[in-house]
């Protein structure tokens, strides 16, 4: 009877071995299919901060790849690789989770390289009184970058400022900005947050819906700490507006910086509703930049935008799509989704090379079934308040047009900055 049992437990042991060992290897197939078709559409070099697995430490536990929302890394040849760099976001969990540390954050790679400026351990540049936190410093988590903007705040409280001046000026209203505004008002500083976009978050309001956006609690002034793990971006940013409503706290949306002057101890900052004169700066923005504008007659109108909020909202109408990325071709899809929608995309280039195989095919579905007008080798000459001109290989074209969007992607404001004297390093693979 014994040896019966033993038979029967050591059956279901093997069972239980080949089913792991089954749906190891099917995992394995899968990632590393995912990881040749982003390699093949180059969307495997990284854009900001990203984790690099140590080969000699990595035992392949799996660990990294089930703690990580976005299914950016995966189990490939027996150790964690990176199958989709354009899905991270740099928040650290995977690192968190490693059981052999076998995981550090990077900036950059060998082939592409990211600019990051150097700061002091007070998050001040070498230019005094211009302060960096958060995603421009290279930090793209989010409790790091909320407690970078509330430690920064702590350094300019030791910064006099004159009485017809603020105290500082905050530009971003990201986490870190936020953050640091929450910790002027708290001192009673005087303070201005500005934010270029219609709305706060930073870079989290661009994730696509239900992104999980948090995987560790933070410490804000007034607030208090606040314990989120593994929270929805809807739930974040819903938070974030309950922050200021209850504080107080007071943002000046659709204002961009423009130009930053030194003027003794002090910064002259224009802006595009102003001038501020403050005795402090602090640049709490994020790496997308300011939107890539295309400098054609009609561009102010408001019927341009620059990023696709609610594709319901266009239904019934005729819209314009322009640039040749991902964010392009979602916006594309998800249009043409909607009912009565008239939906063209235009694009400069003849091919789309970097973008995921899922909005390729996509596309081609929708320009096949044509609810997609697609213009390639096509640019905008002008835009007015009902129709669009373009100019494509066979000439120019003027159609019909309710609303244009924009995907172009962001210019950082680098040059600026440089201008001022902000010193930069650009990191190849280093943290």
């Amino acid at each position: 009877m014994r040896n019966e049992y033993l038979a029967i437990y050591g059956a279901l042991a093997a069972a239980g071995v080949g089913a792991h060992l089954f749906l190891r290897a099917r995992r394995e197939r899968a990632a590393k299919a995912a990881h040749q078709i982003s390699s093949q559409a180059g969307l495997n070099e990284p854009a900001s901060l990203h984790p690099v697995v140590d080969p000699a430490r990595c035992i392949a536990s799996g660990g990294c790849v089930r703690a990580c929302p976005e299914s950016a890394l995966g189990i490939v040849g027996g150790r964690a690789v990176l199958v989709n760099a354009s899905a991270c976001i740099g928040h650290g969990a995977c690192m968190v989770a490693c059981p052999v540390e076998a995981i550090t954050l990077v900036f950059g790679t060998e082939r592409r390289g990211v600019d990051i400026p150097t700061v002091s351990p007070r998050f001040e540049s070498n230019v005094p009184g211009i302060f960096i936190a958060g995603e421009l410093g290279g930090m793209g988590l989010i409790r790091k970058a909320a407690e970078q903007g509330r430690q920064a705040i702590e350094a300019v409280r030791t910064r006099r400022a004159a009485a017809d001046e603020l105290e500082v000026l905050i530009v971003g209203a990201g986490p870190a900005g936020l953050s640091a505004g929450l910790a002027a008002k708290k001192h009673g500083l005087r303070y201005r947050i500005i934010e270029q976009e219609d709305s706060l978050g930073g870079t989290v309001y661009h994730y696509p819906r239900n992104k999980i956006v948090m995987t560790a609690p933070v410490k804000l002034a007034l607030v208090g700490k606040i314990r989120m793990t593994k929270v929805s971006k809807e739930r974040l940013l819903s938070f974030w507006n309950d922050v200021v409503r209850k504080t107080g706290l007071v943002l000046n949306f659709g204002e961009r910086m423009l130009q930053v002057d030194r003027e003794g101890g002090s910064f002259v900052v224009r802006t595009s509703a102003g001038v501020h004169r403050t005795r402090s700066l602090l640049l709490a923005i994020g790496r997308r930049g300011s939107p890539r504008t295309l400098g054609v007659p009609g561009e102010e109108l408001p019927k341009v935008v620059y990023r696709l909020v609610d594709a319901e909202q266009y239904r019934g109408m005729s819209v314009l799509v322009v640039g040749g990325g991902d964010s392009a071709l979602e916006a594309a899809n998800a249009l043409a989704r909607q009912p009565d929608v008239r939906v063209l995309l235009c694009y400069r280039s003849a091919v789309f090379s970097r973008v995921k195989e899922g909005n390729r095919k996509a596309l081609q579905q929708a320009v096949e079934s044509r609810r997609i007008e697609l213009h390639l080798n096509s640019e905008v000459e002008a835009i007015t308040s009902r129709e669009v001109k373009l100019r494509t290989p066979e000439g120019s074209l003027v159609t019909s047009n309710d609303a244009v969007i924009v995907c172009a992607g962001g210019d950082l404001p680098i040059p600026m900055l440089q201008q001022v004297g902000i010193e930069f390093q650009t990191k190849h693979g280093s943290a």
